[in-house]
């Protein structure tokens, strides 16, 4: 005979109960809705967070946007690269430290950022999802992300 432990422990090991699972789906779900939205930008999902970064902020080194977007440089310098042939940014010595490349929007990447604008829109009524919910919902992924960094920083 089964005990109540044994069925509870197999219930944990359903795919559908995996929060992992969960962020996963809907992570590549939420980044396939943005993909329409950006192709006319000529911008990837991964390209679309770096000109967010610079639009934020610039000159930023590759390591700087690195840390930001918790991506590897490795990961990173092709992206780049990429936004680098399009128009959209430079890379250039740092005035501060020479070893070190400073990206900076070009004109082309700068005006790019008011077309952008329109994206988080597009991105709320594709999903369709209310923005009460949406709100709710950036703001507790945020907060797990924070009492979980120090885990992944670690890493």
């Amino acid at each position: 005979m089964t005990s109540l432990v044994d069925t509870e422990s197999d219930d944990l090991l359903l795919l559908e109960r995996q929060l992992c699972f969960a962020l996963a789906v809907t992570s590549r779900s939420v980044i396939a809705a943005y993909r329409p939205i950006l192709e006319p930008l000529g911008l990837t999902h991964p390209q679309y967070l770096v000109m967010l970064t610079l639009w934020e902020r610039e000159p930023r080194s590759l390591k700087e946007i690195s840390t930001v977007l918790r991506l590897e440089p490795a990961t990173l310098s092709p992206l780049v690269k990429r936004l680098e042939a399009a128009g959209y940014v430079s890379r250039e010595r740092s005035a501060d430290d020479e070893r070190q490349l400073a990206l900076r929007l070009t004109p082309t990447g700068d005006a790019l950022r008011r077309e952008a604008r329109a994206v988080p829109e597009k991105v709320v009524d594709a999903l369709g999802i209310g923005m009460d919910e949406l709100v709710d919902l950036h703001a507790r992924l945020s907060a797990i992300l924070q009492r979980i960094s120090p885990l992944t920083d670690a890493g």
